[in-house]
């Protein structure tokens, strides 16, 4: 077996890596190389692609991690800003740092891209050989499968918590069917804010795969930058990429549409995996009261209750989602940092902050928002 770096999807061929990536949308070929052709995670986003290859003796590829050079910590939603402060008070560089994610998808899946155990643990003590020949302050790799963690930890990578909050279909007929599942109060809030939508004259539609046309993804890109320049930040992706995504994984896409009378005012992206269903981005052009939690969860919930998928994610934190039936999901990301000084700081760091998570998820779990059986 052989291990080898590449900067360029383009060197893979879709088939081969798709082999790997299964029915994870998110990794897919198109999904990863549309992000780096269209500029929204590239080197000159600070998301320089290093992308690890293990090929057999005849040159198959048999597995992949996907690994960038990183120059920043945005778009990774596993915060270590303080992590990089306390090198940076201490007169060191943390960037570049190495990364193993999938840009700007806080969502769980294969980082390990391999079918045994041992080519996994190859790939993972390849990735920490790679920091370690460019010199670089750390290893990440956020969101991996549980089954992959003993892998990264024999690797010598340290382990952190991090919660999400998913909805699960109990095969739900429908959505009142969900609704009689949450206790009075939480039921009469949700029904209220329907209500309250539908009154504002707020009607939504929902477009799926080779149905949405470009003026729907035009509209889209102009939701979605409207919305991060309302919150004083810049988007990470662009027009190039839903247009490239919408052409080569219609399939998967989804968009919910909100019209105000004749006119669209709003709209979410929703990723439609084999059994999931995953919330990523929205936007508004004009303000309704209640329209977010309507156009990313309501909506989210009645079609993956139509369609019989069993998982809605709504997305990176969050416990306001608690009220709206999504419940806690503990996540996982491995790190390793090369000074050992600052690796035994962190590590000490994880245990009380690991200790702090656990005792909040049992909060949580007191504070569920389903009726008592």
């Amino acid at each position: 077996m052989k291990l080898r770096v590449t900067d360029t999807l383009s060197a893979v061929d879709p088939g081969d890596w798709n082999r790997l990536a299964g029915d994870d949308p998110f990794l897919q070929h198109a999904f990863l190389h549309g992000l780096h052709e269209s500029g929204s995670a590239c080197a000159d986003t600070g998301w320089a692609p290093q992308y690890l290859l293990l090929n057999d003796a005849t040159g198959r590829l048999i597995g992949a991690m996907p690994l960038y050079l990183k120059g920043h910590s945005y778009g990774e939603y596993v915060f270590d800003w303080a992590w990089a402060d306390a090198y940076q008070r201490h007169g060191l560089d943390y960037y570049p740092k190495l990364l193993c994610a999938v840009p700007f998808t806080p969502v769980v899946g294969a980082r390990l891209l391999a079918a045994e155990p041992a080519q996994r643990a190859i790939l993972a003590a390849g990735a920490l050989e790679l920091a370690r020949e460019y010199k670089l302050s750390s290893l990440h790799v956020l969101y991996p499968r549980s089954e992959e963690l003993t892998e990264l930890q024999n690797a010598g990578l340290m382990t952190r918590q991090g919660r999400q909050f998913h909805w699960r279909n109990a095969g739900y007929a429908d959505f009142d069917a969900f609704l009689a599942e949450l206790s009075h109060d939480k039921r009469k809030k949700i029904r209220q804010e329907r209500r309250k939508v539908r009154e504002a004259g707020i009607t939504f539609d929902r477009l799926e795969g080779e149905a949405i046309s470009d003026a729907d993804w035009q509209f889209f890109n102009r939701c979605y930058r409207q919305t991060y320049l309302e919150h004083h930040s810049s988007p990470y992706l662009n027009l190039d990429f839903f247009r490239g995504i919408a052409a080569a994984m219609p399939q998967n896409l989804v968009l919910v549409r909100a019209m105000h009378g004749q006119r669209p005012v709003a709209t979410s992206l929703l990723v439609r995996g084999a059994d999931r269903l995953y919330g990523r981005h929205w936007g508004a052009i004009e303000h309704h009261p209640l329209l977010h939690f309507e156009a990313c969860y309501y909506q989210g919930i009645e079609y993956a209750i139509a369609r019989g998928l069993k998982v809605f994610e709504g997305g990176a934190q969050g416990e306001h989602k608690m009220a709206r039936g999504l419940m806690p999901v503990t996540t996982q990301s491995a790190h390793w940092l090369a000074r050992p000084e600052f690796a035994d700081a962190v590590s000490r760091f994880l245990d009380r902050e690991t200790a702090m998570m656990e005792d909040h998820a049992r909060e949580l779990a007191a504070r569920s928002p389903f009726r008592e059986p």
